[in-house]
């Protein structure tokens, strides 16, 4: 018989009395059972132990159970849908600190780029479509184009696929959502102090405090960022930011939690190099070459957050929260577009400086109300969550500045301080004022039919209105119902098997901040689209999900097809936009998350794409053709390991198949390998050292493009050394 044993422990509090019968069962279960045997069983005896101090590390997992939003209403593990999720300790130790740096590590995502029209920020594609406009922070959309930080960041949620009964308008490809941190039961101070090539000086402050008498926390994040960027000539980035957090209730059945957000940048704007009219492809120029104007260009850009949340636990089976957001950002800019007037120019070694400048703020208000909960119809339980949302999204565009090419550049050597330009700053008059409002009712439900079989159904209606709220301005309205419906077969405890069908709306005004350069595709209200019905798109997934090694790791996999049959393209006869064109993305992806052994922690993953455009419009010479932006193949691996107690070792490999850059296929990108690589030390409870080497092989990278126009560099080779400590 197996021994038993209490331990009495002497804390500063006093004496503490503990159970040790499952610590001793983990610690010892082989040695207990080879002389269960023989041992003879003995009384519990008492002994009291003086205070220990326990340094251990607890091991980081990449690995996570729960989507933070109620709308999910099974776990990861049971929801039919491809979830990829990427947390703080994978970006910490891969060393991001931007959205973007998440995304371009993130297999099935693709990066494009913007100018004037089409603004400068964060542009991923998903599984073949835009979602530039299907960003959202803590379950709320995110209206601005902006550069997103990672400071404030728990964790980026990446729901693939068409998910409009999830996020309204949009999600064709699918949503991210990014978790930010919140106040917690405990009192902390960390931080972390960065420094490393390219002049990178980074620093930011994460201080928890709990008062247990008031059941009140407080947390505030701040970030402070200036470098240059690797590889790159004369191109800085500066930017700062602030995050406090309170929240009153935290043990009881009602908290209140109150936060706000500021981040401020102010960069020099990096469009890269000109795509050659001669290969089709990027100039084969030197990757430092900068050809902007450094006494001219700037990106200056700001966002506010404040967020009420009000949640209420009624029982276990029926909790409500009520979620307010009011939100302002801000970008204006002046930047040097590279791109070749014709061949001649080209071959005469010259390239224009086309001027691209924007001024735009755009404004929030939202409100979403949730109630979610448990309850049993017969022998079937249902896990469900219904919500309204009403919302007002402002996008207003201003008189913006003026001003004048430029002498064309130096291909091969651009000077960055130039003459020859004029600016003038604008008037600030309003040109277009794009207010978008949206009421929405949804509802979804987990049904657990047997203890092998789940039924997952989502419904979404949305009254949606647009308006260019300028005289004369174009204006939309849509009534919008999506769906979502998947079987969840679980033949274990630890593995599912699923097959789900989901559908999206487009309408026409949503995303008013796309170009005339983006074509009959563009979601603003251009030419005749106000009168159009929304594109449609829907697909069928067919997946499993496995928990193994001890459910330490998580494996996925998934074939899919998505297709929108009513695509806006350019009608050949009429030369309108009409809803005749078709595309299809069918692709199958794979993923392995959390660790192989305690020491060992694992993030991979493989996305194949078989984007096409069935039906393109117009001559319909692009028939048949590959989606612009979207690479065939990609992968991404990290892995590290916990060589002793203070010793961490890290590697990953990024690969991007090459991309058309136009719907004509002529102009491509070149594939790419991108190999990282870290190295952390403990020195001690208090302080860690951790080295990054990112772009290994000095790689020149073209990650975006804007229709062929251009091609946006990525980072060189950089190292940067982090010092992170925690009280």
């Amino acid at each position: 018989m197996a021994h038993k044993a209490e331990i009495t422990r002497r804390s500063e509090s006093g004496h503490l009395y503990t159970a040790l019968g499952l610590a001793v069962a983990s610690w010892s279960s082989g040695s207990l059972a080879e002389t269960s045997a023989t041992t003879v069983a003995q009384p519990a005896t008492a002994v009291e132990l003086d205070a220990t101090d326990i340094t251990g590390k607890p091991h980081e997992t990449f690995k996570v159970d729960e989507m933070s939003s109620p709308k999910f209403t099974a776990p990861l593990l049971e929801t039919p849908k491809s979830i990829t999720i990427i947390n703080e300790a994978l970006i910490k130790e891969r060393g991001a600190t931007s959205l973007t740096d998440v995304l371009r590590t993130t297999p099935g995502i693709t990066l494009g780029a913007g100018e004037g029209g089409t603004p400068l920020g964060d542009r991923p594609f998903i599984r073949g479509f835009e979602a530039s406009t299907d960003i959202q922070i803590d379950g709320v959309r995110d209206l601005g184009r902006m550069s997103h930080e990672a400071f404030n960041v728990e964790s980026v949620e990446i729901v693939k696929g068409p998910g409009s009964s999830y996020s309204g308008r949009g999600s064709t490809g699918g949503t991210i959502n990014l978790v930010s941190k919140a106040a917690k039961m405990d009192d902390s101070i960390a931080g972390t102090v960065t420094m490393g090539t390219d002049q990178l000086w980074r620093s930011t402050i994460d201080i928890n405090q709990y008062l247990p008498e008031q059941d009140l926390a407080l947390r505030l994040n701040a970030m402070k960022h200036e470098a240059d960027t690797p590889g790159r000539d004369d191109v800085e980035v500066k930017r700062w930011g602030i995050a406090p957090t309170i929240t009153w209730g935290l043990q009881g059945p009602t908290r209140v939690t109150a936060s706000y957000y500021h981040l401020e940048t102010d960069d020099i704007p990096d469009q890269g190099h000109p795509i050659s009219l001669i290969t089709n492809k990027p100039a084969d120029v030197d990757r430092d070459n900068f050809y902007g104007l450094v006494d001219r260009d700037f990106r200056k850009t700001s966002a506010d957050l404040a967020t009420l949340i009000l949640e209420h636990d009624f029982s276990e089976e029926l909790k409500a929260r009520n979620t307010l957001r009011g939100g302002r950002s801000m970008q204006n800019y002046v930047m040097s577009r590279p791109v070749f007037a014709n061949v001649g120019q080209e071959e005469s070694g010259l390239v224009g400086r086309g001027f691209r400048p924007r001024n735009v703020v755009n404004t929030t208000l939202i409100n979403q109300t949730d109630l979610f909960g448990t309850f049993h119809t017969g022998n079937i339980k249902h896990t469900y969550a219904t919500g309204l949302e009403l919302s007002r999204e402002t996008i207003t565009d201003k008189d913006k500045h003026k001003g004048n090419n430029g002498r064309p550049a130096d291909l091969e050597n651009p000077n960055p301080h130039d003459g020859g330009w004029t600016l003038l700053p604008g008037t600030g008059q309003v040109t277009s004022k794009y207010q978008t409002e949206v009421k929405s009712l949804y509802a979804f439900d987990t049904l657990g039919l047997h203890e092998q079989w789940d039924l997952n159904l989502g419904l979404r209606y949305d009254d949606y209105d647009v308006k260019n709220r300028v005289a004369g301005g174009a204006e939309s309205s849509s009534e919008l119902w999506n769906y979502q419906v998947g079987v969840v077969f679980k033949p274990m405890p630890n593995g599912s098997i699923y097959l789900s069908y989901g559908t999206s709306s487009n309408p026409s005004g949503e995303n008013t901040q796309s170009g005339g350069a983006d074509g009959a595709g563009a979601g603003n209200l251009n030419g005749n689209k106000a009168n159009l019905d929304p594109e449609k798109a829907r697909s069928v997934e067919l997946g499993t999900k496995w928990d193994v090694l001890n459910e330490q790791l998580s494996l996925t996999a998934a074939v899919f097809r998505t297709e929108k049959t009513n695509a806006r393209v350019t009608d050949p006869l009429t030369g309108l936009v009409a809803l005749d064109g078709d595309q299809k993305v069918t692709g199958f992806e794979l993923q392995a998350t959390g660790r192989i052994t305690d020491a060992w922690a694992i993030w991979a993953g493989y996305t194949y794409l078989d984007a096409e455009v069935v039906k393109s419009g117009g001559d319909r010479s692009n028939d048949g053709n590959q989606s612009k932006f979207i690479a065939p193949n990609s992968f991404s691996l990290w892995s590290s390991y916990d060589i002793t107690d203070r010793w961490r070792v890290g590697g990953g490999a990024n690969y991007m198949d090459d991309r058309y850059m136009n719907d004509a296929n002529t102009i491509t990108v070149d594939d790419y390998w991108r190999y990282d690589a870290m190295v952390g030390y403990k020195v001690s409870k208090n302080l860690d050292l951790q080295l990054n080497v990112l772009n290994l092989t000095d790689e020149t990278i073209y990650d975006a493009s804007h229709v062929g126009l251009f091609a946006t560099v990525a980072p060189g080779r950089s190292a940067e050394l982090t010092a992170s400590f925690t009280f």
